[in-house]
């Protein structure tokens, strides 16, 4: 699947303002957003903040799955997508978010997560019960990812 990459802009946050570059990433890996956000956004300097992802399927748009371990595993995959796309890697988050709809799946959760961030030093991480999560889904995750040094 082929992944778009948009170019960098030559002036400032907005139109001929100065200050830091941002621009949109975004990928037909990842599912589209289903609301008025990016899947990420990238930022002149050393980081690419994430819009959360949740465990859509990005071909159908639908959940893979009822199961918190399969919506897991689609978020992070979904990220990872979103990650290259923007130009950096799953191995170069600094910083997750979890927002679960029942702690009840945080250890189900964690063990997914551990196979996507065996890094050391792991990233930091917080995790929280929501109400609920966009499309009734389990699990959204968000990042926040450094670049990789220039050589």
């Amino acid at each position: 699947m082929e992944q778009t990459k948009p170019a960098k802009p030559e002036t400032g946050c907005h139109q001929g303002q100065p200050g830091p570059s941002l621009w949109a990433v975004q990928t037909e890996a990842a599912p589209t957003p289903v609301g008025p956000y990016s899947q990420g956004v990238a930022a002149l300097g050393p980081f690419l903040f994430t819009a959360g992802q949740v465990g859509l399927d990005p071909k159908t748009g639908k959940l893979v799955g009822e199961d918190i371990v399969s919506q897991t595993r689609q978020a992070l995959l979904n990220m990872q997508a979103v990650l290259e796309a923007g130009g950096t890697t799953l191995s170069k988050v600094v910083k997750t978010t979890v927002f679960l709809a029942d702690m009840e799946d945080f250890a189900a959760m964690n063990e997914v997560y551990r196979e996507f961030f065996a890094t050391d030093p792991a990233p930091a991480r917080s995790c929280v019960q929501v109400a609920r999560l966009p499309l009734n889904a389990r699990v959204e995750i968000e990042v926040v990812a450094c670049y990789p040094q220039s050589t």
